[in-house]
């Protein structure tokens, strides 16, 4: 299980820095499991602590097998948390800071505020879970988007046919959050606000790990990147 009850005192504050990536960052400093969990958690205190742990194991155990993957950056989309409350999070792992704090979208069919329900399958319109590398930019409909390759057979791996991107979207914001009580849905994309989506987009390009993560017991006995290992935890 993840180690958070000793130190969550220490666990008091939170800031948000909305910034770019430097274009040739060096790697990420090795620090163990534990300690980078919990100094990412000191900045994101509203992150579910499995989420980024699930994250964090994710990316390890890619670099394991040889997987050419960023390590100065990491996403996380924690579908714990409604839609009205910023779910993504972007971490400068080198800096130990936050990038990007926002509010993302989750598939129509997933669910109303809250995002319950997980697909695969082409045409569900809804979200997918798991972990995803970001890949090449294109310019369409919605303006400058990023595709995500799945990379978890039968959980995402249909990403690129569904066109599974990040994209700006009109229909994200706080002050729509509040009226509406929930933002717009996608049709399974974690799409962003307009105002940061170029930044974010050029922030996480080019082979950095998106986890996507609810507490889907199937998804999580079964992950050969984010899972359970035999004692619960995802080490």
């Amino acid at each position: 299980m993840w180690i958070l009850k000793k130190f969550a005192s220490a666990i008091s504050f939170s800031f948000l820095i909305t910034s770019t990536v430097p274009l040739f960052a060096a790697p990420a400093p090795v620090q163990s499991s534990d300690s980078r969990l919990l100094a990412l958690l000191k900045v994101a205190p509203r992150l579910s602590p499995p989420a980024l742990e699930a994250g964090l194991t994710a990316l390890k155990r890619l670099r394991a097998t040889g997987t050419k993957v960023r390590t100065d950056v990491l996403t996380i989309i924690d579908y714990t948390k409604p839609s009205t409350e910023r779910r993504l999070w972007v971490f400068d792992l080198i800096h130990t800071c936050i990038l990007f704090e926002e509010l993302t979208a989750h598939g129509k069919n997933s669910g109303d505020n809250q995002a319950v329900r997980f697909s695969n399958a082409p045409d569900s319109l809804m979200t997918s879970l798991g972990a995803f590398l970001t890949r090449d930019t294109y310019i369409g409909k919605h303006g400058l988007s990023l595709r995500l390759q799945g990379l978890e057979k039968g959980v995402n791996d249909n990403s690129m046919e569904r066109a599974i991107v990040i994209h700006a979207a009109s229909y994200i914001s706080d002050v729509i959050a509040k009226n509406k009580g929930r933002i717009g849905r996608s049709w399974g994309c974690p799409a962003v606000r307009p105002e940061i989506s170029r930044r974010l987009i050029e922030a996480v390009q080019g082979g950095t790990l998106v986890l996507a993560y609810y507490p889907d017991l199937s998804w999580l006995r079964n992950s050969k990147l984010a899972g359970l290992d035999a004692s619960g935890r995802n080490e």
